[in-house]
C-alpha cells in the first residue's frame, strides 16, 4: 500500500509484496533485493554493508515501550526499510509539515520533534514499512504489552 499525503509517499506492505515497488530508484532496487535474497537473520548489530553509503543495514534489538517514552525520529539523506526479525511493534508517521523541530544531529543524519501521531502501522515479522525524510517516525512503541524486538533497518539514500 503507498500512502500519498501531503507532502510525499510512504509505504507500507507485506514482505511478500514487496516485490511491487522495485523501479522507483536504484538505491531501493538494491535494498528490496537484498531483503527478498538475503539471510537476515545472519546480520551482525551494528552497521553491515549492502552497497556503501548507498544502502546499508542497522541491526539492533530493544524493548518495546509506552508511546509516552518514545521520541520521533527524521533523517535528512535516507529513507527507512523497517523489517522486524522478531517480536512486533506499532510505529507512528506523521508529515513533517505538522511537527515542530526540536534538535538537528546532521552528521547523524537525525533531527527530532514533538507534536501529535497521524497514523499508527502495526508490524510484524510479515510486515514492511518505507518512510522517507518528510515521513517522521515513532518506532519502538508498544502494540499491546511489551516485548524485544529484532529489527533490521535498511537505510536507503535518497
Amino acid at each position: 500500500m503507498v500512502l500519498q499525503r501531503k507532502g510525499g509517499f510512504m509505504i507500507y506492505t507485506k514482505r511478500r509484496n514487496l516485490h511491487r515497488y522495485l523501479g522507483q530508484s536504484e538505491a531501493l532496487d538494491t535494498a528490496i533485493r537484498y531483503l527478498q535474497t538475503a539471510d537476515l537473520g545472519s546480520l551482525v548489530k551494528g552497521r553491515n554493508e549492502v552497497d556503501g553509503n548507498q544502502v546499508f543495514i542497522n541491526r539492533f534489538d530493544y524493548q518495546t515501550m509506552p508511546q509516552e517514552q518514545a521520541i520521533w525520529e527524521g533523517h535528512i539523506q535516507y529513507a527507512d526499510i523497517h523489517v522486524l526479525l522478531s517480536g512486533h511493534e506499532k510505529i507512528g508517521v506523521t508529515n513533517v509539515e505538522a511537527l515542530t523541530e526540536t534538535v538537528r544531529k546532521a552528521d547523524e543524519d537525525f533531527i527530532g520533534f514533538e507534536g501529535p501521531v497521524e497514523a499508527w502501522f502495526p508490524m510484524t515479522t510479515e510486515d514492511i514499512l518505507i518512510v522517507y525524510p518528510e515521513d517522521i517516525h515513532m518506532v519502538k512503541v508498544m502494540d499491546g504489552e511489551s516485548t524485544l524486538v529484532e529489527k533490521a533497518c535498511f537505510k536507503v539514500k535518497v
